[in-house]
């Protein structure tokens, strides 16, 4: 669905992402994880056209990304949902509202049919009954769920994770990253997880992919994961997990 061939980023002189190469299955869930300034938020930036590379190709679906306008990207988007770190709700908007938000914007849909689908993605979550609802009335799980079902609210083929089990504690991530596990089962998304998380990595994903000051470090199922020799690897699961 997704391929990355010899990508490269560069921010001046400091190379943040060296000739990475790998896909993204569609239906997978993919964690990518590494420490800060690993390489992985750039990543992400790159794969949802913030970005673009400074060599290299990023395909979706056979398609080459850089060749596309600002206005084809917005259509691309339309295919992309975004679970942002810190949610990113519109804190002057009420829940129904923010999941309503992108449906407004790109979609020629009644005020019966925005209701609906709003509805239904907030069911999804497990907040039926949060709509009149604020942001600053919700925890920081609710938040994330709400997120997610603006996410959702055009179903998208691909859902990006920015951290998603930042700023929250223990038993709120495990519920978390449940919900992400439920979402892509019921909606057959394919789902990238960018994560400094080991345990909900391994709890998610299909594949882990480590990245280490720019480099692909091994990308692989779960358990072949756990046994690559390798010492960033290692240290990271001795660190999480």
């Amino acid at each position: 669905m997704i391929k990355i061939k010899n990508v490269t980023k560069k921010f001046g002189d400091k190379i943040a992402l060296n000739n990475i190469s790998f896909n993204i299955n569609k239906g997978e869930t993919l964690a990518i994880i590494g420490g800060s300034g690993s390489g992985k938020s750039t990543l992400l930036r790159l794969l949802i056209g913030l970005i673009h590379p400074t060599e290299g190709e990023i395909y979706l679906n056979d398609e080459p990304l850089s060749e596309k306008t600002e206005e084809e990207w917005d259509k691309t988007r339309l295919k992309m949902g975004m679970v942002f770190q810190y949610s990113a709700l519109f804190d002057s908007m009420t829940v129904f509202e923010n999941v309503a938000f992108g449906l407004r914007e790109h979609k020629n849909l009644t005020e019966e049919e925005i209701a609906k689908i709003v509805q239904e993605k907030l069911d999804l979550v497990g907040l039926p009954n949060v709509a009149h609802l604020m942001p600053n009335e919700l925890s920081g799980g609710m938040k994330k769920r709400v997120s997610l079902a603006r996410a959702c609210a055009y179903n998208p083929s691909i859902i990006f994770y920015d951290e998603p089990s930042s700023g929250l504690d223990p038993i709120t991530t495990r519920k978390i990253d449940s919900l992400i596990m439920d979402t892509q089962k019921k909606l057959k998304v394919t789902s990238v997880v960018v994560t400094h998380d080991m345990l909900s990595a391994v709890h998610i994903a299909d594949r882990i992919a480590m990245v280490d000051h720019g480099d692909l470090v091994a990308i692989a199922p779960v358990e072949e994961f756990r046994n690559i020799d390798d010492t960033r690897i290692k240290e990271f699961f001795q660190a999480f997990v």
